[in-house]
């Protein structure tokens, strides 16, 4: 089994990383180019919140995927 390990420092504040973290053009800019990952539908822009749902779609391993979320919990 491989284990990977990420660490980043982030000089910002709490609400800041959380404001990041659901930050749907933070996502889309920041992951891997070749997966060509983009939200489809749902919330597409912006920051998603309590209720909201996103499906993006990108290609993994060859194999194009639809993968939706929807935020059931929000602190």
């Amino acid at each position: 089994m491989i284990e990977v390990t990420t660490e980043i420092t982030i000089h910002a504040s709490i609400q800041r990383c959380f404001d990041y973290a659901r930050d749907i053009d933070v996502h889309t800019q920041t992951v891997w180019q070749h997966t060509r990952e983009r939200a489809v539908a749902g919330v597409t822009t912006g920051r998603i919140g309590p209720g909201d749902t996103v499906t993006f779609q990108a290609t993994h391993f060859g194999v194009r995927q639809k993968l939706k979320s929807r935020i059931v919990q929000f602190e």
